[in-house]
């Protein structure tokens, strides 16, 4: 039985050798492992006695016979295109059909520019391109808010053309169904905070100052934090990904030959929705929090609820709720007008639809942390 295996087998002959091309040259007998591992080997010693580096593989005295091949397919005609360095050699024997598909491969082989090396320019270039990235971000943002602001006056003139019922879907969604996750996570946050806080303070005996550091760092800045967080993984996910849908499926392009003003209808809802309840939500994650840390307090410390609960109000001024509340209302429009940004950013395809629902989350959260930096900054002698 002849041997199928694709190979080149080397005939010396007075001044020249014959490199005869062997079995079948097919695409099923190429893609075995070991036999193109084995084939990769006696091309590359092939083009190593062949001459200089730069010299073309099918260049010389050799003379190449394709006529005891038993097969040969386009896989196989390209790979020895590309060992004969993309050029026909001197000498050649073939049948015409073999010419017609290495003629064919030489057609259609393209050659792929190669890449240029990172210079120094490289970091510059992609630092640039990483700004006017960011400032198309924030022109798109404050393009955003003015059209919020147009949008509200609009609302105020005639009130009886605001989309109320979309707005009272959205509080629905971004409140009330987001009631019982916040309280389980602020309620968990306080225990871990009352139990950590009541090894430390155990042992200078100042177990009652409890009150004061659970009160001030959950109703001043954890609370309303930890509430923006959630909701900005929650809400602010879904309001990309409902915008980026719609988009999509070119609603919003609809909407726009149906005079319908986007702005109007799908981002002011849902940031008026998110910065109403806001606040809402924070308190409610703020006094879950505090019951687990009076809880805490209670089994690790012995600090009663009732002394917890009276003690509060004179640990903690009402201007830090206030301060929390306003940083809340701030959180809320900020986290919808992101969501909204990038939802409109979206492309009409299922991967821009991802990436914009994830990049929409990190930049929420980010902002978020961002701004509850600043509001700590500038009111770091309200409440304290």
């Amino acid at each position: 039985m002849e041997d199928s295996t694709p190979r080149i087998e080397v005939q010396d002959e007075p001044g020249s050798r014959v490199l005869a091309v062997r079995g079948e040259w097919t695409a099923a007998s190429l893609t075995g492992r070991p036999v193109w591992d084995a084939l990769t080997a006696q091309l590359g010693s092939l083009r190593a006695q062949n001459g200089s580096p730069g010299k073309a593989a099918g260049a010389g005295a050799d003379r190449w016979s394709l006529g005891q091949a038993e097969k040969l397919d386009y896989l196989g005609a390209q790979v020895l295109w590309n060992h004969w360095g993309r050029a026909w050699p001197a000498q050649i024997e073939l049948a015409p059909e073999q010419r017609v598909m290495l003629e064919t491969v030489e057609k259609f082989t393209v050659d792929l520019p190669r890449s240029p090396s990172p210079g120094w320019k490289e970091p510059l270039i992609v630092l640039g391109s990483r700004l006017f990235s960011l400032l198309d971000h924030a022109k798109g943002l404050l393009r955003l808010v003015g059209q919020l602001l147009l949008d509200i006056l609009r609302l105020i003139r005639h009130p009886q053309q605001g989309p109320w019922r979309d707005f009272s879907g959205h509080l629905y969604h971004f409140g009330a169904s987001a009631l019982p996750i916040t309280a389980l996570v602020g309620f968990l946050i306080g225990v871990v905070l009352a139990y950590l806080i009541s090894q430390q303070l155990r042992q200078f005996g100042a177990d009652a100052f409890i009150v004061n550091i659970l009160g001030i760092s959950l109703i001043r800045e954890l609370g309303p934090v930890l509430a923006a967080i959630l909701i900005a993984g929650r809400s602010g996910s879904a309001i990309t990904a409902q915008i980026g849908v719609m988009r999509v499926t070119e609603e919003i392009d609809a909407m726009r030959v149906m005079g319908i003003a986007r702005g109007f209808r799908l981002v002011m809802p849902r940031a008026l929705a998110l910065a109403l309840v806001m606040p809402l939500i924070s308190v409610w994650t703020t006094v879950a929090a505090l019951l687990g840390g009076m809880l805490a307090a209670d089994i690790s410390m012995g600090v009663t609820p009732s002394f917890f609960i009276n003690s509060l109000p004179a640990a903690v001024e009402v201007s830090n709720l206030t301060l929390a509340s306003a940083k809340s209302v701030v959180f809320g429009l900020l986290i919808a007008l992101v969501g909204c940004h990038y939802g409109l950013r979206v492309k009409p395809n299922t991967e821009s639809l991802g990436q914009g629902t994830t990049a929409s989350v990190v930049t929420s959260i980010t902002v978020v942390i961002l701004v509850d930096a600043l509001f700590a900054v500038l009111f770091k002698n309200i409440g304290i």
